[in-house]
């Protein structure tokens, strides 16, 4: 069972019976007892006297606010159950000459942190309530562990009697366990998932970068294509319109018929007679716009269909617009080259 706020002591009492036996409740009330029990006994010196009243004036021994018990609490507690505690440091016990492997179970004490080494079954196991689970300590390691805890500061004793039959111990006794990792302590544990959640999210962050900059190279190359491919449109009918205008605004003026026709389609009926033109007419100059127009349409609706539809729309209005004003020349155009036409064979008659 986990560390629980600073209650060590419950764990360490419950860890080594292996079950809920003692609360926190439990364990106040035996501090509490062993208060009053120190109390009378320094009353009878006399409650008037300075070590009555410097004891009285005292927290209590046996507890605090933080959840830590003595060893006296723990003592009482496992007496209930007829066992004993003895210090494994003390030279009495070692005079013994006890090997530590026989023994059932020890308690560790250092800085108000209690925690039990037990045996389960065959095998040993460090039921350290600040481990994230149970290590495993070899019987080759279980003295060097004991020792290196005497080194430490640590403060162990000895658990005497026979412990409650538990499911753990019954099981281990037919079957041994390996330990593949090691439990680490539950800060580092936390820390380490912690990190571990870090780097996958900045892994996770990376590859959405590389994927976006990717989807981004893919829309910049398409919208690239499609601009390109607009441009050249865009010339071709800019081209056309030039053409046609220049064509116009010559025959406003009383150009040369040469001059009219010769940025026009080169496909202009001639006469067998005469090398040069001859001038268009009025039927031949609608004839040329409304193919003029026919064509701008069907590029208009191509750019449609590809997805530019707001801007062959703002083009649209710019060439009606255009068309407006072109009409009015091309009707000026036709008038004068009709004169124009009729001066010449009126010229001609008089000669």
């Amino acid at each position: 069972m986990l560390q629980e706020g600073s209650l060590c002591a419950q764990h360490c009492l419950n860890n080594l019976l292996q079950g809920e036996y003692f609360s926190p409740v439990e364990l106040s009330s035996i501090a509490m007892q062993l208060d009053e029990q120190e109390r009378m006994r320094m009353a009878e010196g006399g409650v008037t006297s300075e070590d009555y009243r410097t004891f009285v004036q005292q927290p209590s021994g046996n507890m605090d606010d933080s959840g830590f018990f003595s060893i006296q609490v723990i003592s009482d507690a496992l007496s209930v159950w007829g066992l004993e505690l003895t210090l494994f440091n003390s030279p009495e016990y070692r005079n013994l000459g006890i090997d530590p492997i026989n023994e059932k179970a020890f308690i560790c004490n250092y800085k108000e942190h209690w925690f039990t080494v037990r045996k389960l079954g065959k095998q040993w196991f460090n039921l350290n309530s600040l481990l994230t689970g149970p290590e495993l300590i070899s019987d080759t390691y279980l003295a060097l562990f004991l020792a290196q805890l005497q080194q430490e500061g640590y403060s162990i004793f000895v658990v005497k009697g026979d412990l409650p039959e538990c499911e753990a111990d019954q099981l281990l006794q037919m079957v041994q366990v390996q330990q593949m990792q090691r439990p680490r302590l539950i800060g580092e544990d936390a820390a380490a998932r912690d990190q571990r959640r870090v780097q996958r999210s900045e892994a996770g962050v990376e590859g959405d970068r590389l994927y976006n900059s990717s989807a981004m190279v893919d829309e910049d190359d398409d919208n690239l294509q499609k601009a390109l491919a607009l441009s050249r449109q865009q010339i071709d009918m800019e081209d056309e319109e030039a053409d046609l205008r220049r064509a116009i605004q010559l025959s406003m003026q009383g150009g040369h018929q040469s001059d009219i026709t010769e940025p026009l389609v080169s496909n202009t009926p001639q006469s067998s007679g005469n090398s040069e033109p001859e001038p268009l007419t009025s039927e031949e100059l609608r004839q040329r716009r409304q193919a003029y127009f026919e064509k701008q349409q069907v590029k208009m609706e191509h750019l449609s269909s590809k997805g530019l539809k707001q801007t062959t729309n703002a083009q649209t209005m710019d060439s009606e617009a255009d068309g407006a004003s072109e009409e009015n020349m091309l009707k000026a155009a036709t008038n004068m080259s009709l004169d124009t036409r009729k001066q010449s064979s009126k010229s001609a008659e008089e000669n």
